[in-house]
């Protein structure tokens, strides 16, 4: 499962820009680092808001990913951040936990950490849980029922 975690992180063109990299995968849990560069910098030399944003939500889809069954297809629907501290160099990881999984909705909490350890950033975000790969899409069931 790690290998194909790495692998969509290696795919991504946007994820790849921010040099994302997996640290830890394992079921309801991701820890995703990368190293701040220029590019994830805004006009007042700190990270962005956005690419940690972007962080915090990638690690929360893959911990949710790993906490349903291989090939069910999950979107994040609700995200809420609080910036706790500006980020100017080394880097930032983000380690996100499944806190309650449900039949259709997933929480995450994460927490996104500078290299000195601060809580830069705090993360709840809400996934939804699509269809499996055994699952019948839900129009296909509403239809029979007509």
């Amino acid at each position: 499962m790690e290998r194909e975690l790495a692998g969509r992180l290696k795919n991504s063109n946007v994820l790849r820009f921010f040099g994302f990299r997996l640290i830890t995968a394992e079921a309801g849990r991701v820890v995703l680092q990368f190293r701040v560069r220029a590019h994830h910098l805004q006009v007042h030399n700190v990270v962005h808001g956005g690419v940690t944003a972007t962080l915090a939500d990638t690690a929360g889809g893959m911990a949710t990913y790993l906490a349903v069954p291989p090939g069910t297809r999950v979107a994040t629907v609700e995200m809420k951040i609080n910036f706790l501290e500006a980020i100017e160099q080394g880097t930032v990881t983000a380690d996100a936990r499944v806190i309650r999984r449900g039949r259709h909705f997933c929480v995450v909490d994460c927490d996104v950490r500078d290299s000195r350890g601060r809580l830069a950033g705090k993360a709840l975000m809400t996934f939804a849980i699509g269809a499996g790969p055994n699952d019948e899409p839900p129009s296909a069931s509403r239809k029979r029922r007509s």
